[in-house]
């Protein structure tokens, strides 16, 4: 049985059910999957739960209390992690988003 893990992202223009995909070796499964919001992402983050997910990592945009909420719709079976950048990083990340999705 492979290893089975979910990136969950934001993007202002994202549709779940055309934004993602799926790598898989024989050992290793990790999907990708873009979404608008909250909403989007507890959907998502349930139906992985559902096939089977081991862990889900969550982009740095979520909340303390949108990593909460996701991780209670999931239950202790699914690890839930969120992926945080150092401060140089978040900074180069946050501009191009900001210049990208028109926020700046």
């Amino acid at each position: 049985m492979a290893f089975k893990t979910a990136l969950i992202a934001h993007a202002p223009d994202a549709d779940p059910e055309r934004d993602n995909c799926t790598i898989e070796t024989a050992k290793y499964s990790m999907s990708v999957n873009i979404v608008r919001g909250q909403d989007q992402a507890l959907e998502v983050s349930r139906r992985l739960a559902g096939e089977g997910v081991h862990s889900i990592i969550l982009c740095p945009g979520f909340s303390h209390g949108d990593v909460a909420a996701i991780a209670e719709a999931v239950g202790s079976g699914v690890g839930v992690f969120v992926a945080r950048g150092d401060t140089p990083g978040n900074r180069v990340a946050g501009e191009v988003i900001a210049r990208e999705w028109g926020q700046a």
